[in-house]
């Protein structure tokens, strides 16, 4: 059988402490974004949604992590709050 090889994922690895994470994203969690989408926003110092008031819709759309479906469902909810990007 030949082995599989290691991924290059840090969280696959064990190389993320995943507990840092929980303290800062509930919010995240509550929207209903992916794990990834939520630690990309934590790593980027963005706890709430009124939080994305700092940075640009490219900027969010190049956070590692940040996928189509996550970008979507953060503008519902800016649009429900009127909440816009720089």
């Amino acid at each position: 059988m030949a082995k599989k090889p290691d991924s290059k994922c840090p969280v696959a690895r064990g190389e993320v402490d995943l507990s840092k994470y929980e303290q800062f994203d509930g919010e995240w969690r509550k929207i209903g974004l992916a794990a990834p989408a939520r630690r990309a926003l934590v790593d980027a110092k963005l706890f709430k949604v009124s939080d994305l008031r700092k940075i640009s819709l490219e900027e969010l759309t190049s956070l590692h992590g940040m996928g189509k479906s996550a970008i979507a469902r953060l503008q519902v909810v800016m649009d429900g709050k009127r909440i816009r990007f720089r």
